[in-house]
């Protein structure tokens, strides 16, 4: 029996929660219905507590207090999608329920938790049900009734959880997405894995192992090296999608030439490569010469085989999640993380991937721009590390994604500068508003407006593709379709690209667009984005078409039609 949570047992609950979720977060990725590749739930929220988790093992709470605080305040900047948002505020509500205890009855510790969905509440401007909030709303409220009747905390968190599965069932007739595909609420799920998690630090049960991560099968084994054993110094590891039909043989030539051990794995689409060497940077530097870099790991084996040999732990790329955690997490002063003094009245700050789009956004004016979109939602102190670095007393954000706007959002608390964020959803709404932008505006409420209006002259269609089977939206769709996406909403899927583009310009037609932009991803040639223009002039021959290497990942094409 538990009848007060103290500071160190919250700290092990919330570092339980964080495990549970973490090991089931593909399978909360799984529950998102819309088939396009992007930032999915598990991950967003796996992600957004795993900042508390760094944070929480750097002390030992003496209060309860201070464990939730900590708590608090790490999941504020690391939040990452909306749905880490929400659940950072609903951390946030909850440490605003416990401050000054050092210890929290059932009682307490309840109201606290309806604290939280209060927070929560409060900071989404059109709260729809069927989603987190609602689960989390009537687990709280459980929360709550049974604490009138027992003083057990274990018990009054079974409860909240027993209903809030019940509330969870019910989102599947609530949400008419959710209903057609027969499945729940991923944000709800994920939330309830977490509350177990805790629940079962408080019964004593051991913490559940995380994913395995797929491992390389050539990663060297260290134990076993010697200085003397070492010719080359760094372990390389990279996969390249190919771009051009060449033969690599020149190219394992040319790595033989420069280092040892060498495996190439190949495919019709792509290959690894692992080689030991000294010059790590000419190996991906030709390697680029065949396709786009995908991923690439580099360990210095000699300082992680002297690690070993004085009974340390060897540093490698698996370290790396925490490094960035910890730099992340660092006060302004420490790190690369500082304010800049306003030398001017506004500045401009996008967030985007892909140098090409990075460049645009540059060339109309933007004074930074934070890496992210789909697949890769930036977190909150990502977007304020790039906030604070602008030397401007006001900053305009652009998030150009739906599901970062609430994280940037945040930003405005957390930093001296006045934050605004144009709700722009995808990037040409980002473009189109940067090229209305009035640097000698009188005031920022009026630029913040002219932009913001000025998002619904341009229209926006994606094509992507199938990241799993669905039936959506009255389409049949396989894995590895092409999908194409008007105004964030599915327009049509087929096996053959040219096909969408096709449909795409006629909606063009329809549109009586002026002013068609292309921006062509990372695995598209400009051979191949020339044929896609070629469509559009066909189809539209008054219309102005412009081709640009936006180098964007996920997105084959990113299109604007004004």
């Amino acid at each position: 029996m538990n009848d007060q949570i103290t500071g160190a047992l919250f700290k092990q609950m919330v570092l339980h929660g964080a495990a549970a979720i973490t090991a089931q977060k593909q399978a909360i990725n799984d529950l998102n219905v819309f088939p396009v590749p992007d930032g999915d739930t598990g991950t967003n929220m796996s992600m957004t507590i795993g900042t508390a988790v760094t944070e929480l093992r750097k002390i030992e709470p003496a209060t309860l207090t201070k464990a939730a605080d900590t708590t608090a305040s790490a999941l504020l900047r690391g939040a990452r999608g909306n749905s880490g948002v929400i659940l950072s505020l609903l951390f946030r509500g909850l440490s605003k329920g416990l401050k000054g205890r050092e210890a929290a009855d059932a009682a307490t510790f309840a109201a606290a938790m309806q604290e939280g969905v209060s927070a929560a509440y409060k900071a989404v401007m059109k709260p729809a049900e069927g989603t987190v909030l609602t689960v989390s709303r009537l687990a709280s409220k459980a929360a709550v009734d049974a604490a009138g009747e027992e003083t057990d905390v274990e018990k009054v968190l079974e409860e909240a959880i027993r209903v809030g599965y019940e509330a969870l069932a019910q989102t599947t007739d609530m949400n008419p997405v959710l209903k057609k595909a027969g499945v729940v609420d991923a944000g709800g799920k994920g939330y309830l894995l977490i509350l177990e998690g805790m629940l079962a630090e408080l019964r004593g049960e051991p913490m559940p192992e995380a994913e395995e991560e797929s491992k390389s099968q050539d990663k060297a084994d260290f134990a076993a090296l010697s200085a003397e054993d070492i010719t080359f110094t760094f372990d390389t590891v990279f996969i390249v999608r190919k771009t051009v039909d060449r033969s690599l043989e020149p190219l394992r030539a040319y790595l033989n030439s420069i280092g040892d051990s060498l495996v190439i794995g190949e495919d019709d689409e792509a290959f690894k490569v692992h080689v030991h060497t000294d010059i790590p940077g000419s190996a991906l530097n030709e390697a680029q010469k065949y396709g786009t870099l995908e991923l690439a790991k580099i360990e210095n084996m000699r300082t992680q085989a002297e690690d070993l040999a004085a009974g340390r732990k060897a540093q490698s790329t698996d370290d790396l999640d925490q490094v960035e955690a910890q730099l992340e997490s660092a006060p302004a002063g420490e790190g690369e993380h500082t304010v800049a003094a306003p030398e001017k009245k506004y500045g401009f700050l996008a967030v985007c991937a892909g140098e090409g789009l990075a460049a645009v956004f540059k060339d109309l004016g933007a004074d930074g721009v934070v890496s992210g979109g789909q697949t890769m939602n930036p977190s909150t102190e990502s977007i304020l590390a790039g906030v604070d670095k602008i030397p401007a007393e006001t900053v305009f954000v652009l998030p150009n994604n739906g599901n970062i706007i609430m994280a940037a959002q945040q930003c405005d608390a957390l930093t001296e500068k006045t934050v605004i964020v144009i709700p722009t959803k995808t990037v040409p709404q980002g473009i189109t508003a940067m090229m209305n932008v009035d640097f000698e505006a009188p005031d920022a409420e009026t630029l913040a407006a002219a932009m913001t209006d000025s998002l619904s002259t341009v229209t926006t269609a994606q094509i992507t593709y199938a990241a799993r089977d669905s039936d959506f939206d009255g389409f049949d769709i396989k894995e590895g379709d092409y999908l194409a996406l008007e105004e964030g909403k599915l327009f049509g899927t087929d096996s053959r690209l040219e096909a969408l583009l096709e449909k795409l310009a006629a909606d063009a037609v329809e549109r009586e667009s002026s002013f068609i932009s292309l921006y062509f991803g990372e695995d598209v040639s400009e051979e191949d984005a020339q044929k896609a223009a070629s469509v559009f002039e066909g189809a539209c021959p008054g219309a102005e078409v412009a081709i640009l290497s936006g180098g964007q990942p996920v997105y084959y094409y990113i299109i604007s039609m004004e």
